[in-house]
C-alpha cells in the first residue's frame, strides 16, 4: 500500500488545521455571501416581470444550483482520488476551484437576469465543490482517527466562520457587485496558505487504477446494503441538514413579511453572529470530548435532538426574541453534529483509495437538502399554512435523523 492510501498514524500539527481550515473559511465565504444576501437581493431585482415571486425565483436558482453541487462533489472528489501530480492528488483540485469560483463569482456579480444569475451560481456551485472535495479528502488521508473528532471540529468552525464572513463581506461591501468581489478575493486568498506551505500525499502513476468509464461510474454508488453502516450515516446527515436547510432558506423573507422586523438585513446578521458564537463555543469542545471517549453516535443523536426542539420552538414562538433564542440553540447543537458526525462519516468510509470520492458521496447529503428545501418550502410557505408549518416539518425531520443514527452498528 502507498503512503496515500495508507492509514495515518502521525498526528497532525496546528499550522496544518489552521491553514486547512482557512482554506474552508474561504470556500464558505464563496457560498454563504451569495446565499444569504446576495442571491435574495437579485431575486427581489429580477422578479418583476418573471411571473414568479422573488420566494420562487430564489427557491429555483438555488435548486439548481445545488443540482450541480450534487454531481460536482464526488465527480472531482473522484478525480482527486486519480490525481498524480507533481503537487499531489487534493492540492491542484484546491488551487483550480478556488480560482474558478472566484472567477464564477465575478461572473455572478454582472447577472442582468434571471438566467445568467442562475448560470453565474451554477458555475459557483461546480468550482467551489471541486476545491471543497479537495479539502475534506485531505482530513482521512492525513489525520488519523482519534484526532478526525477535534480537526473536525475546527473544519466546522470554519464553516460558520465562512457564513459570518460571507454575510458580513456581501451586507459591509455596501452593494451586490462590490459584494460579489469581496466574496471572490477571500475565496481565493483564503486557500494559499495552505497550498504554498503544506505539501500534499502523491499517488504514483504505477499505483492508480486502470481507467474504465464503466467502473468510474459505477463506482459512485455504495450499496446500503453492503455497507450498511455508511448508508445510514448519510441518512443521518441528509436529515438533518434538510431540517437546518428549511430553517435557514427564507430567513430575510422571514424576518422582513413575517416578524417585520425594521432591518432584515442587518436581522440576518444578528442572527447568524448569535448562531456563530454558540455555534464556535461547542464545534471544537464536541469533538475533542469525542475523540477522548472514543465515541461518536451519542454526540449526534443529543445534537441532532436539542436542534429539532429548537425548530419546534421556532414553529410555536415567533418573535424577535424567539428567533435569537433559537439561532443560539441550533448554534449549539449545530456544532457538537458538525464535527462528531464528520468524524463519525470518516470512520465508516469503505475503502482507502477512494476517500474522495467516497466523501464526496457523503457531501451529497450537504447538497441534496438544497434541492429538496426549496421544493418542500415554497409550497409550505405559500399554500400549506407558512412559517409556523414550515418549521414544524423541519423540526419532525431534524428529529428521525437523530433517532435514525441509532442504527450506525459498526461505530459507537
Amino acid at each position: 500500500m502507498t503512503t496515500a492510501f495508507a492509514e495515518p498514524a502521525d498526528r497532525v500539527g496546528k499550522g496544518w488545521t489552521t491553514a486547512l481550515s482557512l482554506a474552508n473559511v474561504a470556500i464558505w465565504v464563496g457560498w454563504y455571501g451569495p446565499l444569504q444576501i446576495l442571491l435574495a437581493r437579485q431575486a427581489e431585482d429580477f422578479a418583476p416581470g418573471t411571473g414568479m415571486s422573488k420566494e420562487t425565483l430564489l427557491a429555483w436558482v438555488t435548486a439548481v444550483g445545488a443540482v450541480v453541487s450534487l454531481a460536482a462533489n464526488p465527480f472531482f472528489g473522484a478525480l482527486s482520488d486519480r490525481t498524480t501530480a507533481r503537487w499531489g492528488r487534493r492540492t491542484p483540485w484546491i488551487v483550480a476551484g478556488a480560482a474558478g469560483g472566484a472567477l464564477s463569482l465575478l461572473l455572478l456579480a454582472g447577472a442582468g437576469g434571471l438566467w445568467t444569475m442562475a448560470v453565474g451560481w451554477c458555475l459557483v456551485q461546480l468550482t467551489l465543490n471541486a476545491a471543497f472535495a479537495a479539502v475534506t479528502a485531505a482530513v482521512p488521508d492525513r489525520v488519523p482517527r482519534l484526532q478526525r473528532g477535534s480537526v473536525g471540529g475546527w473544519l466546522g468552525a470554519a464553516q460558520i466562520l465562512g457564513a459570518v464572513a460571507g454575510t458580513g463581506l456581501a451586507t459591509a461591501a455596501g452593494g451586490i457587485v462590490a459584494g460579489y468581489a469581496a466574496c471572490a478575493v477571500f475565496a481565493l486568498a483564503g486557500v494559499l496558505p495552505y497550498v504554498l506551505r503544506y505539501g500534499d500525499l502523491r499517488l504514483a502513476v504505477a499505483d492508480r487504477p486502470a481507467w474504465s468509464a464503466k467502473a468510474f461510474l459505477r463506482g459512485f454508488w455504495l450499496s446500503p446494503r453492503r455497507f450498511p453502516d455508511f448508508g445510514w450515516a448519510w441518512l443521518t446527515r441528509f436529515l438533518i441538514n434538510l431540517s437546518n436547510a428549511l430553517v435557514i432558506l427564507y430567513l430575510l423573507y422571514y424576518l422582513r413579511d413575517r416578524l417585520h422586523h425594521d432591518d432584515p438585513e442587518e436581522g440576518v446578521l444578528i442572527l447568524t453572529a448569535v448562531n456563530s458564537v454558540t455555534l464556535l463555543a461547542t464545534v471544537v469542545v464536541g469533538g475533542v470530548r469525542s475523540d477522548r471517549s472514543g465515541r461518536r453516535k451519542p454526540f449526534v443523536r443529543w445534537s441532532g435532538v436539542l436542534m429539532a426542539a429548537a425548530t419546534a420552538l421556532l414553529a410555536g414562538w415567533q418573535t424577535w426574541t424567539s428567533a435569537i433564542v433559537v439561532a443560539a440553540l441550533l448554534g449549539v447543537g449545530l456544532g457538537v453534529f458538525m464535527s462528531v458526525d464528520f468524524a463519525l462519516m470518516t470512520d465508516v468510509l469503505p475503502k482507502a483509495r477512494d476517500r474522495g470520492k467516497d466523501l464526496g458521496v457523503i457531501n451529497v447529503a450537504n447538497a441534496l437538502p438544497q434541492v429538496a428545501a426549496p421544493a418542500l418550502a415554497a409550497p409550505i410557505v405559500t399554500y400549506l399554512g407558512g412559517y409556523r408549518v414550515l418549521y414544524a416539518v423541519a423540526a419532525v425531520i431534524g428529529l428521525a435523523g437523530a433517532v435514525l443514527v441509532g442504527r450506525i452498528r459498526g461505530v459507537d
